[in-house]
């Protein structure tokens, strides 16, 4: 199934060349005053709204969508939701830039939570003149609603899209904590997107990894090779496979509360959740596990950007992987309207810290624990010179690694993070 939209951006006819000026005229938006409205399409009702409308009591009715007029977002917005038709780089998985709307179309049945909402949706990114012009455009648009301190919730598209999210943290001249969702290293070399910033779904975290400067880094997957691994060990990023987590998803919480930004490939659910992906595989998580997932990323404090990628409708099966997204992401919203505000260490009035004594006392390991939601962190001492600012990072854990530290073991977590802080 091909994607069928308008080029991206609209620009005057009297240049010379369409492409080349839609790819000099979003370059001359992105660095320039700019309106975000610029970068989207309005969203076609007649797809998402049923012929009787929404209740009240539903989504529809309450997020203010990008149809006739662009929202304003003056008052405090939380959330704000960006479709994004792009599938270029989508590896044998072309149509999944048809996502966004199908998800929409679901998502907006669902009614609103205990709380009150405050979201919008600003549309959908359009593919443009090259897939460049589209990486740009997201970077662009989640960078300008991080700084406004809105979360963004992307609906693609390829992964390869996350390189785009990722570079928006740029602009915002800060560190990231970077977890992925996915079955598989996307590590493959792909010389036709050597240069520049384009790349693919199966290679673009080689464009990740080779960014400088270095950030700290976390990966979930399931299926890898050895040599894959060992990459990884020697980068001292964290693995964590499906054995792990199956059964037992609370393990991902940790994980997942240190993450700046979460990417996540619906080909990580097993296609009897969620068949609608080209590279659906018989195993992953299963649809439940997924929501939690999302859950968790909704609750971290520290998260300011989410990425849903790589669901194709044309494999769909009677909207169900539409719907399982539009509940994942119902489940995210969920997690960030309540959010506890509690990471370390302010006021301290609110946490208690426990230290603890290793066997040979070589190391003092230190853990603190909120009071309003018993979540567990754990200090690691900056090497000589490490930081001058703080003495130690506060590393998300769970109580099991206080446990190891009372047994008088160090915890791995506690080694890992040194070394990647070194």
């Amino acid at each position: 199934m091909q994607n069928v939209v308008p080029p991206f951006p609209k620009f005057k006819k009297n240049n010379a060349s369409s492409k080349k000026s839609a790819h000099l005229h979003i370059r001359t938006i992105a660095h320039q005053k700019m309106s975000l409205s610029d970068f989207f399409s309005p969203i076609d009702q007649k797809k998402i709204i049923p012929a009787k409308g929404y209740y009240t009591s539903q989504l529809g009715s309450k997020i203010e969508y990008y149809a006739v007029d662009f929202p304003s977002m003056e008052d405090k917005t939380d959330i704000a939701i960006i479709g994004v038709q792009e599938d270029r780089n989508a590896v044998n998985n072309s149509g999944c830039a048809l996502a966004p709307d199908y998800v929409r179309e679901k998502l907006y049945r669902l009614n609103e939570g205990n709380y009150n909402t405050k979201i919008v949706d600003l549309g959908n990114i359009r593919r443009g003149a090259t897939v460049t012009d589209t990486y740009i455009a997201l970077k662009t648009v989640v960078s300008e609603l991080v700084k406004k301190d809105i979360i963004p919730v992307i609906i693609g598209g390829g992964q390869d899209l996350t390189y785009a999210q990722y570079l928006a943290y740029e602009d915002l001249e800060q560190k990231v904590d970077l977890v992925i969702v996915d079955s598989h290293f996307d590590l493959d070399d792909d010389d036709k997107t050597s240069e520049g910033i384009e790349t693919t779904s199966e290679s673009y975290l080689n464009k990740i990894f080779l960014h400088e400067p270095n950030y700290l880094f976390n990966y979930q997957t399931y299926f890898a090779s050895q040599d894959s691994l060992r990459v990884m060990e020697k980068l001292y990023f964290d693995v964590h496979r499906l054995g792990e987590l199956s059964g037992n998803v609370a393990v991902a919480e940790p994980i997942i509360r240190n993450a700046s930004m979460i990417s996540f490939d619906m080909g990580a659910i097993r296609s009897s959740d969620a068949v609608g992906n080209a590279n659906a595989s018989p195993n992953g998580f299963y649809g439940e596990e997924a929501c939690q997932v999302a859950r968790y990323a909704g609750f971290n404090d520290k998260l300011s950007s989410i990425g849903f990628y790589e669901f194709n409708p044309a494999y769909d099966n009677n909207g169900q992987t539409a719907t399982l997204l539009a509940q994942m992401i119902w489940y995210f919203m969920d997690g960030v309207y309540n959010r506890k505000r509690d990471f370390p260490l302010n006021p301290k009035s609110q946490y208690l810290i426990y230290k603890t004594s290793l066997k040979h006392d070589e190391h003092e390991v230190v853990f603190v624990k909120s009071k309003k939601s018993d979540r567990w962190w754990m200090q690691v001492p900056y090497p000589a010179g490490g930081s001058k600012n703080e003495r130690f990072h506060l590393v998300p854990c769970q109580y099991d690694d206080y446990k190891t530290a009372v047994s008088g073991e160090m915890p791995d977590l506690w080694w890992r993070t040194y070394q990647k802080l070194n």
